[in-house]
């Protein structure tokens, strides 16, 4: 096997490679990022005298660097669903947009007040350290390892033992989760259990919630196989109905335990199932999809601050006084915490370089520790404690860390793990990862055949790529095993493999466009549903 990095861009996906073509497009969305970001930095600048400083400058070069995508994305160069082209919507925020509104709003939750450095001038180092980062994220992302590609598979729906296997881990799973809920004296005991213990409540219980909290992506699954053969199941009124009894699913099975992660995943997963395998979602569904889900955080933290006590005060107006002061932290915490990690890595960058650091670097420690953290304790008490170690050690001071009750639990993202492990140098190295992560995902699904059950998997990929963006290695593993073990094993029990060869071609070798590969751009090959 031997690599070679593409050159160009994916005009169609059903047309060849036009290099000048491609040139001209990305001169292009690389004016209209530019312009749209001087535009946004201005508009900042003109507002507070706080945006007065050198840190804006390579926070503009990181902003118009992963804007490129987004552009792109809006311009409908990329599908609604292209990895890339969320990979640049989240990056536009992660690196351009988070750092402007910190300082905007003087909010530094990690920088602790009274202020004795000035946040502004590590915003202003990590985004140098950034500028890097996005740079080799988009090379590598063209990389390919080129195989023996004569043959492909498909796997076709085996209608009988999808059937038999989907019905039997439905069973289980609710089943399972019935008894999670029994075990807690019902619902109510269960929010109760959370409320007083908060996660220490489900300690033990993870591979419970693995097959439990499946339900909802299997019951989908279920849908949309069925919605493929009857045409009035693809009507927009259907789907909405559908939509709505899906997000209630979702609640009952994992959104009270205090995850948000957990049903805005399987929600973005749901949607992508439609779109991959029911019929085209338009763009103004997306738009009204991201405002719900930011709405959704955003009350949902009230959720996880306070549980269900938070929404009982706002029948008394002390109560709502309270919680009228914690709005605005709570927006706040949800945009540049929640999405972002600007001020997080920032402070990780000062701390590493004080004068009286004693942080020992991890090397490697940290991943090494997330690649066994979906081992059960029950089979391994004494696992290594996770990043978590590391990360108190750096925040706090090398003996603050007394075990996992007393450890930090935040998430650092790419380049704040990165930075735990090997030093802020290795920041712009790490997204490699990213790059050959998110360059493969978006190759694999381009390869699969119109009936290929997989397409059912391709919004959980698109999802395990960007998670590698604001996530560590440990969120990432369990991300892969919770969400996706199940599923997994019910299209590979209920499919059988077929393999292809592409027709003859007299295209090129170097041509990226192969015979399978599938538009999508256009409807379903069963979809005569068209999408408006």
């Amino acid at each position: 096997m031997q690599a070679r990095v593409e050159t160009g861009r994916l005009e169609s996906h059903t047309t060849q490679w036009n290099a000048t073509g491609q040139r001209t497009l990305i001169s292009l969305s690389f004016l209209i990022s530019t312009f749209v970001s001087v535009a946004i930095l201005l508009l900042f600048m003109v507002q507070s005298e706080r945006l007065h400083h050198w840190f804006v400058i390579p926070a503009l070069l990181c902003g118009i660097l992963i804007g490129i995508d987004a552009v792109d994305w809006f311009r409908n160069r990329y599908d609604k669903f292209d990895p890339f082209g969320i990979i640049g919507l989240l990056g536009y925020h992660f690196f351009f947009l988070a750092p402007l509104l910190h300082v905007y709003w003087g909010y530094y939750p990690f920088f602790r007040a009274p202020l004795s450095v000035d946040p502004r001038h590590w915003l202003g180092m990590m985004a140098l350290l950034n500028i890097g980062g996005v740079l080799i994220y988009r090379l590598t992302r063209q990389i390919r390892w080129e195989g023996n590609r004569a043959r492909r598979s498909i796997w076709q729906l085996s209608p009988t033992r999808f059937a038999i296997f989907l019905v039997l881990a439905l069973i289980v799973s609710a089943l399972l989760q019935t008894y999670i809920y029994a075990e807690k004296g019902g619902i109510s005991g269960f929010i109760r259990a959370y409320e007083e213990e908060r996660a220490r409540a489900f300690e033990g219980k993870g591979w419970f919630f693995t097959i439990s909290e499946s339900f909802p992506i299997l019951a989908m699954m279920g849908f949309a196989v069925i919605a493929r053969r009857h045409a009035f199941l693809r009507t927009w009124g259907v789907l909405a109905i559908v939509a709505v009894i899906f997000f209630a699913l979702q609640l009952y099975f994992g959104g009270l335990r205090g995850s948000r992660s957990s049903t805005i995943f399987a929600l973005f997963w749901a949607t992508g199932i439609v779109h991959f395998w029911v019929r085209r979602i338009p763009r103004p569904v997306i738009y009204m999809g991201i405002a719900f889900l930011l709405t959704y955080m955003y009350v949902y933290r009230f959720y996880k601050h306070s549980g269900s006590e938070a929404f009982q005060s706002l029948a008394t107006e002390e109560g709502q006084r309270r919680l009228e002061r914690y709005t605005g932290n709570a927006m706040m915490y949800t945009l540049l915490v929640d999405l972002a990690r600007a001020d997080m890595q920032a402070f990780l960058l000062y701390r590493l370089n004080r004068p009286q650091c004693d942080y020992d670097y991890a090397f490697g420690r940290t991943y090494l520790a997330a690649l066994v953290s979906v081992v059960p304790r029950a089979i391994w008490p004494d696992k290594p404690p996770n990043k978590a170690m590391e990360g108190t050690q750096l925040q706090f001071g090398k003996y603050r860390y007394r075990g996992m009750k007393t450890a930090s639990a935040c998430v650092y993202g790419l380049g704040g793990e990165a930075m735990l492990n090997f030093g802020y140098l290795a920041v712009p190295f790490a997204y490699v990862v990213l790059g050959l992560v998110t360059g493969y995902t978006r190759r694999w699904i381009l390869s699969l055949h119109p009936d290929d059950m997989r397409l059912l998997l391709c919004p959980f990929m698109i999802n395990f790529s960007f998670n590698f963006l604001v996530g560590d290695l440990d969120n990432v593993m369990f991300f892969v095993f919770k969400n996706g073990l199940m599923p997994s094993l019910v299209l590979l029990a209920g499919t059988r493999r077929r393999w292809l060869t592409p027709a003859p071609s007299a295209e090129p070798a170097s041509t990226p466009t192969n015979r399978w590969i599938r538009d999508l751009s256009s409807p379903p090959k069963h979809t005569p549903v068209p999408e408006g």
